[in-house]
């Protein structure tokens, strides 16, 4: 069987296969059984280019895992650009099977570009972070509702604000001690830390959520991240720039990081200024920042030179 293109669709308990130019549709158990038996199926064909997976909030990850120890080209892609995709070939039913079937074309049209995939190591850090991201959502909304609650519960909900202190803390320790025990993590670590407006969080979401630092060129990466400027022209409209998609987390650490590098970071804040004096709407000038930001801490970790030596050339 020819076997160039191949889709599947991840759930909980199972794996939906298609793949192009012939189309085999079957069925696997998401299981360490069922992900060997695919893997051997995939083996069997000819000149795989692509094997195309959604992020499916995790169900995904050990299949993407062992496709990648086998030395196969798999990609995992946003779930929303697949739909769009699909509403774009007419395809609005949505089965597991179709899903699959839709993945492979996917890969054969639109040939989304191969990346590494996270290892243990990274997998594990960005696990950390998103539970902290989760436990200082639910504090901040408990913060929210001591202004609402009787006298009688405000002791409950403030203790509650003590106990998500206490595991924030723990988190950003465990956070810490993982940067420091991985001799890659702790190099980086530290040239991040040289760069003005970049602080601790900011350090541990840059590391977990976007391992593709130093790998891609500025465009790449700021298209990757979501703050790369989309046109909207038509005709003789001009209409505004805007930017969309990408990976939110990383978005907002650099909003934050931009909030201190425009006050106390020469560079940012020059470049923040002038872009206000040229009449640039602040939200247009925060993001022009957070894409000079990103693309400098970029070029950081690509040739392993911290900030001031970087300032120096």
């Amino acid at each position: 069987m020819e076997i160039r293109f191949v889709g599947v669709d991840v759930s909980k308990s199972s794996l939906d296969f298609d793949c192009l130019p012939t189309k085999a549709p079957q069925r696997f158990d998401n299981s360490e059984e069922g992900i060997t038996s695919l893997i051997g199926l995939i083996r069997s064909g000819e000149g795989v280019e692509r094997i195309v997976l959604e992020a499916t909030g995790g169900y995904e990850t050990n299949l993407a895992s062992a496709l990648a120890a086998a030395g196969l080209p798999v990609v995992v892609v946003n779930p929303k650009q697949v739909r769009d995709f699909a509403k774009a070939c007419g395809i609005l039913a949505k089965t597991d099977s179709i899903d699959a079937h839709i993945l492979a074309r996917f890969g054969e049209l639109l040939k989304p570009p191969l990346r590494p995939l996270p290892d243990k190591q990274q997998r594990e850090l960005a696990e950390t972070l998103t539970r902290r991201s989760q436990l200082v959502s639910m504090r901040a909304q408990e913060k929210a509702r001591l202004g609402t609650v009787s006298s009688g519960l405000r002791h409950e909900i403030e203790g509650h604000i003590k106990w998500f202190d206490k595991r924030i803390k723990q988190y950003d320790d465990d956070l810490t001690k993982k940067l420091r025990e991985s001799d890659v993590w702790k190099e980086k670590a530290e040239l991040l830390d040289s760069v003005v407006g970049i602080g601790k969080v900011s350090i541990f979401t840059l590391l977990g959520r976007l391992p593709e630092l130093g790998r891609l060129n500025r465009k790449k990466i700021s298209a990757l991240v979501g703050i790369a400027p989309f046109n909207d022209d038509s005709g003789k409209r001009q209409g505004k720039r805007y930017i969309r998609g990408g990976r939110s987390d990383v978005r907002s650490v650099l909003y934050m990081a931009v909030l201190s590098a425009k006050t106390h970071n020469p560079v940012i804040k020059q470049f923040f200024d002038r872009l206000i004096a040229a009449g640039k709407p602040f939200k247009v000038a925060m993001t022009a920042c957070m894409r000079k930001l990103l693309t400098i801490v970029n070029a950081i970790i690509k040739t392993h030179t911290k900030w001031q030596n970087l300032l120096a050339e």
